[in-house]
């Protein structure tokens, strides 16, 4: 009989932290020694963090990272682990042409051997790796403890015809793959399918190991799972948070053992956390304590706002209201009752006196009027940044962001902007979502992500979160007497229709007519997009939680004269 012990590493890494990625897996591997595994897995590139970017070019980098991998095997021989197989992810280099390689290799007996390079290299969407890296060509085979395990990384497993078709013929026992999968909702039962197909092809067990944590604009759901040759699912790690699980692989079973199996998050609950653990990760990543924001009383700073207590703690969350003569008394009373309700610092900073000495010099009207009440109060966020050490968070979504129904250098400054992916109508979707986790018992910091692994818990408030009136009421800009949203932009229900199909799915106006939307909307809607794309490249980085993202998901040039 033949058994492996595999313990799935979900870990989240930092690019370019060599010292503190190296740590983690020092870390882990030591507590699955402890629980008897052979062979301990990380994900991808799991030294060098991912995805690296340029960075894979400087050669200063690429050999701290392998001197990282070659001291960290030494490390890990020196604490009694040198008989454990630790397969972490690093960075190589092509000999025949110096080009980056993305590469797993095995660390075992204080020595790095069993090099494997990536074959298929990503060029879509977020991804520009065939532009950096030199793809492997050959598969790979380890035997261990007389168990054959082939390997892949990513995008091998996306591929018909790529390295899983290749070990066929090797009568591998198990396939084990490392990857950096980028959330996006509802990807994850597309990831569990094609694996129930690759192990169906193998005949094989499948291991999918992934990463977790926030990258910039990326955030990883980890997620991580083990199918069976049949696609039962034998294991599944939680989302969003690190994890150490375990699976037997018995080469004289039919069958392999279930061994924990985590629950499924439902959509908001994802996406949610999503956003939280970007916003949470970026801050740590880039040394933030606190944040601060403006607080209108409108739904989308209060959104941002309970999802930055829940990343940093209420206490670590600055709100500034900053009403202009056009502000009602009922935005101002959502303002203060949403502070309280998150503890966070809660300041009130009139911008009229502001507003009337700038109008004494330059007298404007209209929209620049209205623009200049917007930038006064991005001056006054960025002032608390820059005087307090915060990052500023934005607080536009992305109807807004598709339609440039924002003011650049106003509401859009920032460093950070936590909801730019997520359609007006998510947004109020996931505020009734976060209140009704509230009464169910999730307090402010209450997710998983933030170290409560065996429930929700939290900082209990009383009633909801966000202010019921911020959800009902509505969406108005409050820059001129009465103004609503819909002065400018078709109804939210529609607009956001609209966007999803031209956004997310690119169909042209003869496409948006034939799915049955009405001329003028057709018409209004792509004017406002396509004008607005300059004001998209300057807007904050923020995560990417749907299929395609503004950033680096859509690259269109903003001077472009093509009109349909």
């Amino acid at each position: 009989m033949s058994t492996l012990r595999f313990a799935l590493a979900q870990i989240d890494t930092c690019v370019g932290d060599l010292d503190t990625n190296a740590a983690k897996v020092l870390e882990y591997s030591r507590r699955a020694s402890e629980h008897h595994a052979d062979v301990v897995v990380f994900p991808e590139m799991t030294l060098t963090g991912y995805p690296i970017e340029d960075l894979a070019l400087r050669a200063t980098f690429r050999k701290a990272a392998w001197d990282k991998a070659q001291e960290l095997a030494l490390k890990l021989a020196g604490d009694g682990l040198g008989g454990l197989y630790v397969a972490v992810g690093t960075i190589g280099t092509d000999h025949d042409n110096g080009k980056p390689r993305n590469r797993m290799i095995m660390l075992h007996d204080g020595v790095v051997w069993g090099g494997y390079d990536k074959h298929f290299l990503p060029n879509y969407g977020v991804f520009d790796e065939f532009r950096i890296f030199s793809a492997g060509e050959r598969s790979k085979v380890f035997e261990i403890n007389g168990v054959r395990v082939g390997v892949a990384i990513c995008e091998d497993i996306w591929q018909d015809g790529g390295p899983v078709a290749k070990l066929v013929k090797e009568n591998i026992d198990v396939l084990m793959t490392m990857n950096g999968s980028p959330y996006e909702e509802g990807k994850t039962h597309v990831r569990f399918d094609l694996a129930c197909k690759r192990a169906d092809e193998l005949q094989a067990p499948l291991l999918y190991v992934n990463q977790v944590g926030g990258q910039d604009d990326l955030v990883f759901d980890g997620g991580s799972f083990a199918v069976d040759y049949d696609g039962t699912l034998i294991e599944r790690s939680p989302m969003f948070m690190e994890n150490l699980s375990y699976v037997d692989i018995d080469t004289d079973k039919t069958h392999q053992d279930v061994s924990t199996v985590a629950p499924v998050p439902n959509s908001d609950e994802e996406v949610y956390t999503a956003c939280v653990l970007g916003l949470k990760d970026y801050m740590a990543k880039n040394h933030f304590t606190g944040v601060c924001l403006g607080l209108s009383g409108g739904i989308d700073s209060a959104l941002v706002a309970a999802m930055a207590a829940d990343a940093c703690g209420g206490e670590h969350v600055q709100g500034i209201s900053m009403p202009s003569m056009y502000s009602s008394d009922g935005s101002k009373d959502d303002a203060a009752d949403l502070a309280h309700n998150i503890g966070a610092g809660y300041d009130v900073q009139p911008i009229e006196p502001l507003f009337k000495a700038f109008q004494q010099q330059l007298d404007l009207q209209s929209v620049a009027a209205e623009n200049l009440q917007a930038r006064i109060r991005g001056v006054i966020v960025m002032a608390y940044s820059n005087s307090r050490g915060l990052l500023a968070l934005a607080t536009g979504n992305k109807s807004e962001l598709a339609c440039g129904y924002s003011t650049i250098y106003g509401d859009a400054v920032g460093g950070y902007a936590p909801i730019k992916d997520i359609f007006k109508t998510k947004v109020w979707q996931l505020s009734r979502w976060r209140n009704e986790a509230a009464r169910q018992g999730m307090g402010i910091g209450g997710l998983h992500i933030v170290g409560n692994e065996d429930g929700w818990a939290g900082k209990q408030v009383e009633g909801d979160i966000i202010p019921v009136n911020s959800i009902v009421k509505p969406p108005s800009a409050e820059l001129r007497p009465g103004q609503k949203d819909s002065d400018s932009l078709p109804e939210y229900e529609l607009l956001d229709k609209v966007l999803e199909a031209y956004i997310e799915h690119a169909h042209g106006r003869a496409d948006l007519l034939a799915d049955g939307f009405d001329e003028q909307t057709v018409d209004t809607v792509m004017r406002l997009v396509d004008r607005a794309e300059w004001k998209r490249r300057q807007y904050p980085l923020g995560p990417k939680v749907s299929a395609l993202a503004f950033g680096r998901d859509r690259r269109l040039p903003v001077t472009n004269a093509f009109r349909e």
